[in-house]
């Protein structure tokens, strides 16, 4: 049942990330970090879409996380990677070739390989609030880095820097989610008089934060390779330190862990730097009969936008 939600989570993450995009790729430039740009994205049909598949994919995750590892709910979510493909060669009608099924193959197996070489256990720990105040700190830390980081720089690099940005506070989320659960299941009334409940709001909405902003300031490319990539590894990170998880890391598993998860990032890349996740196709001629005017403004900067290939009404 784990694996089941989780990979409805990762199905929903995909659909978002196409729909959000669409929905913060012409808000203007001075936008960015500023809450403008969320109202800009209020204001876009397609955008609300994919937040109600957010929330969707919310539900799914928390769920696998109340009855799983951190360490294995989060490394699933990578196959969201593949779900994007799936949907945009399926629905926008576009060819997967060679590059896109290796890429694939080496994300599904490279998955495989780590669940199955890690063997993960355990898991059981109830961290203290010191414990839980450094993780926060060290992930506040991170955070920050990669919003100084985003500043300067190609687009490619500032969509990257903010993408692990939103990874570390999707990480941290996904911590404070399996707690919140825990606390839910028992009594949920219960959760809010635990700081974690409040604190999964705060990090979450900095989360989505970070990824308009990374979807915003950069090629898809670049901001879903930071996000899906480096969110397994700091949730990784938290689930041993914070809750005890326990990798089989003696004598040859440790090495074999390490190409599984090259290999998964390997085929992971291949997959964010197809032409199929390129932001130019996304929306492109070919997606126009799915991008009705309901998910467009009639005018504005978006309105009947050629490089989108949508008619303006």
């Amino acid at each position: 049942m784990v694996y089941v939600l989780a990979l409805a989570a990762a199905f929903s993450n995909a659909l978002t990330s196409v729909l959000q995009r669409m929905g913060v790729e012409y808000a203007p430039p001075e936008d960015r970090m500023r809450l403008r740009l969320i109202t800009h994205a209020l204001r876009q049909p397609v955008w609300l879409a994919g937040f109600g598949l957010m929330i969707a994919s919310f539900v799914f995750q928390a769920t696998a996380l109340h009855l799983g590892r951190l360490t294995v709910v989060q490394p699933l979510l990578t196959t969201e990677l593949l779900f994007l493909v799936l949907i945009l060669g399926a629905r926008f009608q576009f060819t997967v070739g060679w590059r896109e099924w290796l890429g694939a193959a080496a994300a599904a197996g490279g998955l495989a390989g780590f669940l199955v070489f890690a063997s993960p256990r355990g898991g059981d720990l109830i961290p203290g609030n010191l414990e839980w105040l450094v993780m926060g700190l060290s992930c506040l830390a991170v955070i920050a880095i990669g919003v100084v980081a985003a500043r300067r720089g190609p687009r490619w690099w500032r969509g990257a820097a903010y993408g692990v940005a939103a990874a570390v506070a999707y990480a941290f989320t996904a911590a404070l989610t399996k707690v919140v659960s825990d606390f839910f299941a028992t009594d949920w009334l219960s959760i809010f008089r635990h700081w974690q409940t409040y604190g999964l709001a705060g990090f979450g909405v900095l989360a989505v934060f970070l990824t308009q902003n990374a979807y915003h300031a950069g090629p898809i490319a670049a901001s879903q390779s930071a996000i899906v990539l480096v969110d397994p590894l700091a949730s990784i990170i938290i689930g041993v330190n914070l809750f005890g998880d326990d990798l089989r890391t003696a004598g040859a598993w440790g090495p074999l862990e390490a190409l599984s998860l090259l290999v998964l990032f390997v085929g992971a890349i291949a997959l964010c730097t197809s032409p199929l996740v390129n932001p130019s196709k996304v929306g492109g001629a070919e997606s126009a009969e799915i991008l009705t005017t309901r998910y467009r403004p009639k005018h504005g900067p978006d309105a009947g936008d050629p490089a989108l290939g949508l008619p303006n009404t």
